[in-house]
C-alpha cells in the first residue's frame, strides 16, 4: 500500500473569505488520484498548485452548492478542450447530481451539456450509509442537516488502509460521529465562531461534542473572515489551500 496524501486545493467558502479557493481536497495515494468536491474555483487552484486534471480519475462530491460542485462543468470543459483527455472519468454523490451538472453546463455554457466527450464520463448516485466501491475507493455518505435541493452528505472514504472523514456542509448532527469514528483524518466544516448562523457548523458547538467525535486528528475548513480571525488563537488545527497532510 502506497501513501495516502491529501492537499487543500480550496479550503474556503462560497463567499471567497480569507481569499481562499471554494471547497476541493485532492487525494492520492499510488496510482489513485480522487478530488473531494470540485468548488467553482476547483480548476484554477489545481493549476495554481500543479495538479494535473487529466489524472484524477473520482470526483467525489458531498452536497450540491455551487461552491462545493461549480467546477465540475469547468472539469469536464477542460477534459474536452485542453487536457485531451481519453481516460474515464467518474463523478459520484448526491442523487440528482447528473442533472443538476448538466443544467448548470447548460447555464454556463448553452449546449455544452449535450456535447460528446472523447472520454467515458460516468455518473454513480450514492446511497446514504452504504458503502460504495469505485475502483479502488470505498466511499460511505451519512445524510447531514444542510439545504441544497438534493441530500447533502457527510463522507467516509477508505483508501489503502487509509479512512478521510470529511464532513461536508452542515450544522451539528450526530451523523458525523460514526462518519468520523476511527477516521484517520477528519476534515470538518466550521464557517462560524459562534453559534447562530444556521445550516453550518461554528467553533463553539464543535469543541462541545470534540470527545464524541472519535479520529486521529482534526483540521477546519470552510472558515468565514470571523473564524478565520480567531484561528491563530485557538487550540486547533485550520486548513489552508496548498496544505498537504499525509494520513
Amino acid at each position: 500500500m502506497g501513501e495516502v496524501s491529501l492537499r487543500f486545493l480550496g479550503s474556503g467558502d462560497a463567499l471567497g473569505s480569507g481569499g481562499r479557493f471554494q471547497a476541493c481536497l485532492y487525494l492520492r495515494s499510488g496510482t489513485t488520484r480522487l478530488l473531494v468536491d470540485c468548488g467553482a474555483s476547483s480548476l484554477v487552484a489545481m493549476k495554481r498548485f500543479g495538479v494535473d486534471p487529466s489524472l484524477v480519475q473520482t470526483i467525489l462530491l458531498s452536497h450540491l452548492h455551487g461552491d462545493h460542485f461549480g467546477g465540475v462543468p469547468f472539469f469536464i470543459m477542460d477534459a474536452r478542450y485542453a487536457s485531451g483527455r481519453e481516460k474515464p472519468l467518474t463523478v459520484a454523490g448526491p442523487p440528482g447530481l447528473e442533472a443538476r451538472i448538466f443544467e448548470a453546463m447548460e447555464v454556463l455554457y448553452p449546449g455544452s451539456g449535450r456535447t460528446e466527450n472523447a472520454f467515458d464520463l460516468r455518473f454513480v448516485e450514492l446511497p446514504e450509509e452504504t458503502t460504495t466501491t469505485i475502483s479502488s475507493v470505498s466511499v460511505t455518505p451519512y445524510d447531514v442537516v444542510h439545504h441544497s435541493g438534493a441530500p447533502a452528505y457527510a463522507l467516509r472514504i477508505a483508501l489503502d488502509g487509509k479512512v478521510l472523514a470529511y464532513s461536508g456542509d452542515t450544522e451539528w448532527t450526530d451523523a458525523l460521529i460514526p462518519a468520523s469514528r476511527g477516521a484517520d483524518l477528519f476534515v470538518c466544516e466550521c464557517n462560524f465562531f459562534e453559534s447562530g448562523g444556521g445550516s453550518h457548523l461554528d467553533y463553539q458547538t464543535l469543541m462541545e461534542h470534540r470527545e464524541e467525535l472519535d479520529c486521529r486528528r482534526l483540521i477546519l475548513t470552510h472558515m468565514n473572515e470571523g473564524m478565520l480571525s480567531r484561528l491563530p488563537d485557538l487550540e486547533v488545527e485550520g486548513a489552508e489551500d496548498g496544505k498537504i497532510v499525509v494520513l
